[in-house]
């Protein structure tokens, strides 16, 4: 039950909701999310720290960027089943439909000062 609620207060937070989704959709790095959310850096990463920490990302380096993306790879099958569920239950959300529209959009060598 511990790991569940754990689980739980991390998908507490409407930003790292739409990180998850965004991020389901394809990797990004923090200036894109940035960008997207409209929040500080450091509180993209703070959200993304919780997020990795927790087993929902992975992060990965390469060139400039580090690109954040879902952990498929985890054996956590409440993570592998929630990261569905999310997708199911929110894609007709508003904000959601504009986060996918936005990131579609998004040139990383524009916003990202590296």
């Amino acid at each position: 039950m511990k790991e569940l609620i754990k689980i739980f207060k991390v998908l507490s937070d409407k930003n790292r909701l739409r990180i998850l989704l965004m991020l389901s959709r394809k990797p990004l790095c923090v200036c894109e999310l940035r960008e997207v959310l409209g929040i500080t850096f450091s509180t993209v990463s703070k959200h993304l720290s919780i997020l990795r920490d927790a087993g929902f990302i992975v992060s990965k380096k390469e060139g400039k960027w580090v690109n954040y993306k879902i952990n498929f790879s985890t054996t956590d099958t409440y993570i592998q089943q929630i990261v569905m569920l999310l997708s199911f239950w929110l894609s007709g959300d508003r904000q959601i439909k504009s986060d996918f529209e936005k990131i579609e959009f998004l040139d990383r060598n524009k916003i990202c000062n590296v």
